[in-house]
């Protein structure tokens, strides 16, 4: 299948290192802490964060640091599968796992000890990049809830199909079986905090693929920094600032 046309466009009319739309709402769940939509083109998550609070469970509680924890669901509805998923299967647990490391990369886990911070994320709308989606939503709710962070963790995909670096993968291209890189990083202090990769890459292109994924998660900061920016004056402006 011909991912990339003579012209040099995807399926979906995209330029190889275009980025789909992506679209962000906070205040998403009433409920919670904080909370954010995320949307990168047609893959659609939602983020609730509840805390800093008690620990649940007191054998849990650390004395020098706030005990994270996150769980990552997909509702039923969101791929168009009939097959119902199982909750808690092997996939699900491996992504709360990677959010959960990619979170405390960036929270000051240090300056709430004795407590707990829940991250829920769910996926309503899957079309690849629903990883990079998740994290993205879990930063926004985070900052939301006002939880003090080192920096903003943004993530975004990257993938090699037809011989040329392609940058966030949708869902046709995602599961063509190419070589999928996902990068996380921390823009400011120009960290990474997550780097997976599905098959393998000679390391001249992997560069060039990890670069193009990196430059899609300084672009994912900037909106997400417009986002906030946005919600914070809108606050100043309702309280008469």
């Amino acid at each position: 299948m011909e991912f990339v046309s003579p012209e040099g466009l995807r399926l979906d009319g995209r330029r190889p290192m275009e980025m789909r739309q992506i679209r962000a709402e906070i205040g998403a769940v009433s409920r919670a802490d904080g909370s954010a939509i995320f949307e990168m083109g047609n893959t659609k998550v939602v983020a609730a964060v509840y805390g800093p609070r008690e620990v649940q469970n007191r054998s849990q509680q650390m004395s020098d640091q706030a005990l994270i924890r996150c769980e990552y669901s997909m509702a039923n509805f969101s791929t168009g599968d009939r097959k119902r998923k199982p909750k808690g299967d092997r996939r699900s647990t491996e992504i709360s796992l990677v959010i959960r490391q990619t979170m405390e990369a960036c929270i000051m886990t240090n300056l709430m000890p004795r407590s707990q911070i829940d991250i829920y994320v769910q996926v309503l709308q899957a079309d690849g990049g629903t990883r990079s989606a998740c994290i993205n939503a879990a930063t926004l709710a985070l900052a939301d809830a006002g939880i003090p962070m080192r920096d903003l963790v943004t993530s975004c995909s990257a993938g090699y199909l037809n011989s040329t670096p392609l940058l966030d993968l949708n869902y046709v291209e995602d599961s063509a079986g190419g070589p999928d890189v996902t990068v996380g990083i921390l823009p400011k202090l120009d960290k990474v905090t997550l780097l997976q990769m599905d098959s393998k890459l000679p390391i001249d292109i992997l560069e060039n693929v990890v670069q193009l994924a990196t430059e899609g998660c300084k672009a994912v900061a900037n909106y997400i920094r417009e986002i906030l920016l946005e919600n914070t004056k809108q606050l100043e402006y309702r309280r008469g600032v």
